[in-house]
């Protein structure tokens, strides 16, 4: 085995129903390949009767590679009828981002993709609107400005899914873009797909909730990061946070308070997804 081909850390994640023993099988299977944890996570879900685990090993002193620690867990997994994948940590992901015209949470996660906060690669940035391409093609990333008219926007989506193919996208981001995704890709990237909704989900969903929650004379404003699905606005949650506001809060506060939740919020959620934190089962999440 090559120098490149060994893996300095490897990721394994786990889902399945909850028997005696999971833990110390993939503990013993990882300490007889002379692995060693550096971070262990698992969770059991006594009501659904459902296990998660996520295991980060250092692989310095083992001795396969990626392929062939898959093929020597395989028959541990067919035994726990498990969901999981194991990867190559150092192997960084393709993340395509989309945008509309609001600039803050994009420049906050190029700002942090820029400064290695963000361990990932973005080939591209969509968006339907022009100003942001100054900023984007300033750090260097191609800018595609995709257009989308009101009347017919299949045209538009189906040189969207293009891009993004011809990227190799491994997940997309929608750094407030103000369009609803359509069904094909929704199902095509589920659990992929990852959006910034400024209310804190299930309140206030769809287009102006900062007016709506000035016009409820709310306490507090929050921000949700989520996975998309058809349902608009129902996707698993990944992150959420809030921030306190006052009567004497006019809208524009709220509005100016809201940014800074979102990018903090959207920015751990982006995080959690690039190191396979969040575990989906139907439309809830576990996230270690």
């Amino acid at each position: 085995m090559s120098d490149q081909e060994k893996l300095p850390h490897l990721r394994i994640v786990i889902s399945c129903p909850d028997k005696i023993g999971i833990i110390a099988e993939v503990s013993t299977f990882i300490a007889e390949l002379n692995g060693s944890l550096i971070e262990s996570n698992h969770h059991s879900d006594l009501i659904e009767g459902w296990f998660y685990l996520r295991n980060e090993i250092s692989t310095a002193s083992m001795d396969i590679d990626l392929e062939e620690f898959k093929r020597r867990f395989t028959p541990i997994a067919d035994k726990f009828q498990m969901n999981w994948f194991v990867r190559n940590t150092q192997k960084k992901r393709n993340l395509v981002i989309m945008a509309s015209h609001s600039s803050y949470c994009l420049a906050d996660l190029l700002h942090r993709w820029h400064s290695g906060e963000l361990y990932c690669n973005i080939p591209c940035v969509i968006s339907n609107h022009e100003n942001l391409r100054s900023m984007v093609e300033w750090h260097g990333i191609p800018f595609h400005y995709v257009p989308v008219p009101k009347d017919d926007k299949r045209e538009a989506f189906a040189k969207i899914e293009d891009i993004i193919e011809r990227h190799n996208a491994d997940s997309i981001i929608l750094a407030r873009y103000m369009q609803i995704i359509p069904p094909s890709i929704c199902e095509k990237y589920a659990g992929q797909l990852i959006n910034i909704h400024h209310s804190f989900l299930p309140s206030f969903i769809g287009a102006n909730p900062y007016q709506k929650a000035y016009d409820r004379g709310v306490k507090l404003i929050g921000a949700t990061c989520h996975y998309v699905t058809e349902d608009l606005d129902e996707g698993p949650i990944i992150e959420q946070d809030v921030i306190r506001v006052s009567h004497s809060c006019s809208k524009e506060d709220m509005v100016r308070l809201g940014k800074d939740v979102e990018t903090s919020v959207l920015a751990r959620g982006v995080r959690y997804h690039l190191e396979d934190r969040v575990i989906v089962r139907g439309n809830k999440t576990v996230v270690f």
